[in-house]
C-alpha cells in the first residue's frame, strides 16, 4: 500500500524551487502543485495523494522539455517523497543547507566512532597477543567483514524488524554511497590533505565527468548482475534501468518523469528524443527459453517476443490516436513515436539455438519493421559497454587504443 506524504516542508521547497525558473510552462505546473498542496477548506492539512505525485511529475517532465535538468531532478525527488519512496530527511539533505550540515556532522561522528572502535579492537588484539603483526590485524578485520556478510533480515516472527528511524538511516547511507566510496585510502591525515589540495585545484567539469562515468559503470554492473540472475523479474530489471537513458544510446536526452499518457497505457521507460518526440522502451524478462525457435527448419521469434511486439504496437497506436491531446497537455509529440523491446538473453535460450542464430533472427525481423526494434539484454549491455569504453578513452587521451584486428 502506497504511503502518500505532504506537509509544510515540501510546500516550502516547492515554493522555493519556483524562484529557480522563468519558463512560463514550468511555472504554470508549479502553481498547479501549490494549489493542490494548499491547506484544504481553511484547515492546516496539506493536499497529498496521487494527484500531488502526478502534478510533481508533470513539473519534472516539463523541466526536461525546457532542458532545466537540475530542476527536473529536484521535482522527481519531490514526487518520490510525495509517493512514499523517499523520507523527508533525504530531501532536506539535498535542498536544506542547515539540515545537510547537521546530517554531515552526524556522518562524521559515525566515521569517528567507527575509527575509535577499530582502535579498541586493535588494542584488544595486542593485549591478547603482544606479538601480533599487521597481517594478524588484517586477518582479524577481514574476519569481521566476512561475518557481517552473513547477517540478514528475516521474514518470520523471529526476524529482525527495522524501525522507521533505522530505515531512514539506511536510506541516507544509500544516497551518500558515492561519497563513502571515494574516501581517501589509506585514510591518513596526509592522504586527506593531499586529496583536499587536489580538489582545490582540480577542474570541476572534469571531476563531474569522471564521477558520471563511475556512476554509469556502477549502473551497468548492477544491470548486468540482474540480467545474469535468472530469477530477476521485469520490475527488477526496470529498477536497474531507471534514469539510465544513456544505456539506450546518445539519441535520447532524458527519461521522462511521466509514464502514463492515456488512461489504459503505462509505459515502462519513456525516453525523449532530441527533436521532442517520444521513444518507448518495453522491458521483458531476460530469462526466456523460447526467445527464438526453429519451425520447419526455419528460425523465428517465439511467442513471448511476438506478444511484446504486439504490446508495443498497441502503445504506438494509442499514442497516434491521442496525439493532439497529449501534445497539448504534456508537450510531448507522440505522432512520431517509436519503440524498442528489450527481451531475452542468449544464455537462457534452450535447444540448439546459438547466439549467432538469435542475432541473425532479430536482424531479419527488425529489417521488416519500421517503428519497433527488438533487442536482447546482451546486445544492450554490449552497446552500453562500448559507449563507456569510448567515453573513458576520451577522458584519457594517452591511453593506448586497442589494436585493430
Amino acid at each position: 500500500m502506497t504511503t502518500f506524504r505532504s506537509g509544510f516542508t515540501l510546500w516550502q521547497m516547492v515554493r522555493g524551487a519556483r524562484e529557480l525558473t522563468e519558463h512560463p510552462s514550468v511555472l504554470e505546473r508549479i502553481d498547479a502543485v501549490l494549489r493542490i498542496m494548499g491547506p484544504a477548506h481553511g484547515g492546516t492539512g496539506y493536499g497529498k495523494g496521487r494527484p500531488l505525485v502526478n502534478a510533481l511529475e508533470d513539473v519534472a517532465q516539463e523541466s526536461v522539455l525546457c532542458e532545466a535538468f537540475a530542476l527536473a531532478q529536484r521535482f522527481q525527488r519531490f514526487a518520490a517523497y510525495a509517493g512514499g519512496e523517499l523520507f523527508l530527511e533525504i530531501l532536506e539533505n539535498y535542498y536544506d543547507a542547515e539540515a545537510r550540515h547537521i546530517s554531515e556532522e552526524a556522518m562524521r561522528r559515525t566515521v569517528a566512532l567507527g575509527a575509535d572502535r577499530a582502535v579498541a579492537v586493535l588494542d584488544a588484539l595486542s593485549e591478547g597477543d603482544p606479538h601480533a603483526t599487521v597481517a594478524d590485524a588484517r586477518d582479524l578485520f577481514r574476519g569481521i567483514a566476512l561475518s557481517v556478510d552473513h547477517l540478514g533480515i528475516g521474514t518470520g516472527e523471529g526476524g529482525i524488524r527495522l524501525p522507521t528511524r533505522e530505515r531512514r538511516r539506511l536510506q541516507q547511507y544509500g544516497h551518500m554511497e558515492l561519497v563513502l566510496r571515494n574516501l581517501p585510502r589509506p585514510a591518513s591525515a596526509e592522504a586527506a590533505r593531499m586529496v583536499g589540495d587536489f580538489l582545490a585545484d582540480a577542474d570541476a567539469g572534469l571531476l563531474a565527468q569522471l564521477l558520471e562515468l563511475k556512476a554509469r559503470r556502477a549502473g551497468l554492473d548492477a544491470l548486468r548482475a540482474a540480467v545474469e540472475d535468472g530469477t530477476s523479474s521485469e520490475s527488477t530489471l526496470h529498477a536497474r534501468l531507471r534514469n539510465q537513458e544513456w544505456i539506450f544510446g546518445g539519441a535520447y536526452v532524458a527519461e521522462l518523469a511521466r509514464r502514463q499518457y492515456t488512461a489504459d497505457t503505462i509505459l515502462d521507460i519513456p525516453l525523449l528524443r532530441g527533436d521532442g518526440s517520444l521513444h518507448v522502451v518495453e522491458l521483458k524478462r531476460a530469462n526466456i527459453k523460447d526467445l527464438v525457435i526453429r519451425r520447419s527448419g526455419h528460425l523465428m521469434l517465439g511467442a513471448a517476443a511476438h506478444h511484446a511486439v504486439s504490446q508495443a504496437q498497441n502503445y504506438l497506436r494509442t499514442m497516434d490516436e491521442n496525439r493532439e491531446a497529449i501534445l497539448a497537455r504534456h508537450g510531448v509529440d507522440t505522432r512520431r513515436a517509436s519503440a524498442t523491446v528489450v527481451i531475452g538473453h542468449p544464455r537462457y535460450v534452450s535447444g540448439d539455438i546459438t547466439p549467432e542464430h538469435i542475432a541473425e533472427t532479430l536482424r531479419t525481423y527488425n529489417t521488416h519493421t519500421s517503428r519497433i526494434e527488438v533487442i536482447t539484454y546482451e546486445a544492450l549491455l554490449e552497446s552500453a559497454a562500448r559507449m563507456l569504453a569510448l567515453a573513458s578513452a576520451q577522458q584519457d587521451p594517452d591511453q593506448p587504443e586497442d589494436p585493430t584486428p
